[in-house]
């Protein structure tokens, strides 16, 4: 499975110039890499910086917010300033803006996630490859369970 590294502006991504991105292709329906990404619940098994998460919600959409407790024990308050059902999300963590979520469908049962940090974090990359290769573990794990 390839993982790119893309510092320039993908067609399909916007506006979101100010991002760099790290990108991984998944043989798994997106409908299921979808769930991973947006289930709060779920995080803390993909994401290598999350212990916990929740919404002071029900639903992850724009505007919604919670708490999301680092791997240090540390609860800082989260909103999510950009929502587009089975495509993106992103989030402001304690008032900054953090990570922006991309999903494309590439088939029946393949897609891309792809992660963008803004150029200040950087570093971030190496966290997101991690967690790219853990989703792409747990949704073949899923798909061949189903």
């Amino acid at each position: 499975m390839p993982l790119d590294t893309c510092s320039g502006r993908p067609e399909q991504y916007g506006d979101q110039v100010k991002r760099l991105w790290v990108h991984r292709d998944i043989d798994a329906r997106a409908e299921a890499v979808w769930e991973l990404l947006t289930n709060p619940e779920r995080w803390p098994e993909w994401g290598p910086m999350v212990r916990r998460a929740q919404l002071d919600d029900h639903r992850l959409e724009a505007g919604a917010t919670g708490t999301v407790t680092t791997v240090l024990g540390i609860g800082l308050p989260f909103e999510i300033t950009d929502y587009d059902d089975r495509l993106r999300w992103a989030w402001k963590v304690a008032g900054v803006g953090a990570t922006d979520h991309r999903l494309e469908p590439t088939g029946r049962d393949h897609c891309r996630v792809g992660f963008g940090v803004p150029w200040p974090a950087a570093p971030y990359l190496a966290v997101c490859r991690i967690a790219l290769a853990r989703l792409q573990t747990m949704a073949m794990r899923q798909s061949a369970d189903s």
